[in-house]
């Protein structure tokens, strides 16, 4: 057996040793430069995609864009307990759930007008909705895939993690000219901004409530990954798209490693520090898989997109801060009382 477990390994080492080392040297930029981890592991790993033509990494890297990638959307789970989900009351889940809907169907709408595929529309359009880069990682890993899948999977990476970090600076100034209260800034800036990361930045600049309901808010729309893959997969099921990929999973591994996450998470108290550890595991599994990713694209590749791959992700979350913010303001939530 140990054989056989060498046999299987020695392949993916210099593979997954080129993706590791592309993501600690991406995380230590991100912590000196205070830029976002994940552009950096892929920027530079795309640096590295003569590697990949050919070569003993190969098999690693590919391994660490599907297998580690799953692993560390898993992981996401432990970051979440249906206790602190319920602060945001009934009205602000409703409207959550219908701005992930409406967001994503924006995508669909605005797909062909520019002349991009479903496949593009629901990548862009889950990552925006639902929380940026794991959410399009994730979508990607459910979906068939074709020529494209990839090259489309990095450059909603980098959309959303662009636009995220311009949101995260933009975003607080301007819900405060606006005159709302602290906890409907929260709210909106966990319901607009694409990634955790910068969701955590924005809403504390604004004061600690207004942080804290961001950041419940932000991982209501993380928890809303599963049930969008599972209605992905139900749909793909019951279309032509899904025809010759095989058996769909109704709920791949990792979503269930998530979902167990999750529910171990709000029937135990579990250890700050163990949950520290596991979301550091989560982030560093998707840096990785993203810096694998880099190394299998070509920068000639992804600059052949054109600008309507990014006219249409400005939409969506054009789209989405509109959605919320007429929301907010119609139904007058979170207002002090």
């Amino acid at each position: 057996m140990i054989d056989r477990a060498r046999d299987f390994s020695a392949p993916l080492v210099p593979g997954l040793m080129l993706a590791a080392t592309i993501a600690a040297a991406a995380g230590f930029l991100g912590a000196h430069y205070a830029a976002p981890v994940m552009l950096f592991a892929l920027l530079i790993g795309m640096a590295f995609n003569f590697l990949h033509a050919d070569g003993p990494c190969r098999a690693g890297v590919d391994f660490a864009a599907k297998f580690v990638l799953r692993l560390g959307v898993g992981l996401l789970g432990i970051r979440i307990a249906l206790d602190d989900l319920a602060q945001i009351g009934l009205g602000g889940a409703g409207l959550l759930v219908g701005l992930i809907a409406a967001t994503i169907a924006t995508g669909f709408i605005a797909a062909p007008l520019f002349r991009r595929q479903w496949r593009f529309a629901l990548l862009t359009g889950g990552a925006v909705a639902i929380c940026g880069a794991s959410a399009a990682l994730a979508i990607a890993a459910v979906i068939p895939h074709n020529d494209k899948t990839e090259r489309n999977t990095l450059f909603t990476v980098i959309a959303v993690t662009t636009l995220s970090t311009l949101a995260m600076v933009l975003y607080p100034p301007l819900f405060q000219l606006l005159g709302l209260a602290e906890l409907q800034q929260g709210f909106l800036i966990g319901a607009t901004i694409h990634d955790v990361a910068q969701v955590v930045g924005a809403g504390f600049s604004v004061s600690d409530p207004a942080g804290e309901m961001a950041t419940i808010t932000k991982l209501f729309r993380v928890a809303m990954l599963p049930v969008v893959l599972i209605v992905i997969v139900l749909v793909l099921r019951m279309t032509p798209a899904g025809a010759g990929q095989g058996r769909i999973a109704l709920l791949p591994w990792f979503m269930l490693l998530f979902l167990a996450l999750v529910g171990l998470g709000s029937a135990v108290d579990l250890p700050p520090a163990l949950v520290a550890q596991v979301d550091t595991l989560s982030r560093a599994c998707l840096i990785t898989a993203i810096a694998a990713l880099g190394v299998k694209t070509s920068l000639k590749a992804l600059g052949a997109v054109g600008s309507g791959h990014l006219i249409i992700v400005v939409i969506q979350t054009l789209a989405l801060l509109a959605f919320a913010l007429g929301a907010v303001l119609a139904l007058d939530l979170f207002a002090p009382v």
